[in-house]
C-alpha cells in the first residue's frame, strides 16, 4: 500500500465505521494520467449508492481539512463487486466456503497463481483446497493479492 493511501486509510476507516461500513481496501493509482483514491466500502446485506455518498460526503471534507496527499486526484468510492479482494486475517476466515484466487510474491508448490476453495487461516497460513481436492497451506505473509473468484 502507499505512502498517501496509508494516510487515507486512517482517516477514512473511523469515518465508515461511524457510517456502520467496512472499510474494505484504499489505493491510490496512476491511471491514464490521471491519480485516483479508491476506496471500497461493504456492509451486511450490501452497500447502497447511498451509502457511498455519504461517506464519499464526509470523507472529502476531512481530506480538504487535512490535505495528506499532494497531488490532484479523482476519489471514488464504491463497493467491492462480486470478486472483493481479501486484505485482512479475518476476510479469510469469513470466506471461508468460497471460491478464492490467490496471487503470489514467490512460487509455491510451483505456482504464483492458485484457485480453489478457500477452507479458512489457522496460525497465518490460508487454507485453500485447490482444484485436485489437496489442502494448500499458503503463507499468509507470500499473499500479494486475494480476491473472491466467481469466474476463471
Amino acid at each position: 500500500m502507499s505512502k498517501a493511501a496509508e494516510r487515507v486509510l486512517l482517516l477514512a476507516e473511523p469515518l465508515a465505521e461511524s457510517l456502520g461500513l467496512e472499510l474494505v481496501d484504499v489505493e491510490y493509482v496512476k491511471e491514464g494520467g490521471s491519480y485516483i483514491l479508491r476506496i471500497l466500502v461493504d456492509k451486511e446485506g450490501g452497500v447502497t449508492h447511498k451509502d457511498c455518498e455519504a461517506l464519499s460526503g464526509i470523507l472529502g471534507d476531512e481530506l480538504d481539512r487535512v490535505d495528506p496527499i499532494e497531488e490532484s486526484y479523482l476519489m471514488e468510492v464504491s463497493s467491492p463487486g462480486i470478486e472483493r479482494p481479501l486484505k485482512k486475517e479475518g476476510d479469510f476466515i469469513r470466506f471461508a466456503g468460497n471460491r478464492v484466487q490467490i496471487k503470489l510474491f514467490s512460487p509455491f508448490d510451483g505456482k504464483k497463481s492458485i484457485i480453489g476453495t478457500l477452507q479458512g487461516l489457522e496460525e497465518k497460513l490460508i487454507l485453500i483446497e485447490d482444484e485436485k481436492s489437496c489442502l494448500l497451506r499458503i503463507p499468509f505473509a507470500q499473499v500479494a493479492k486475494a480476491n473472491l473468484s466467481y469466474f476463471d
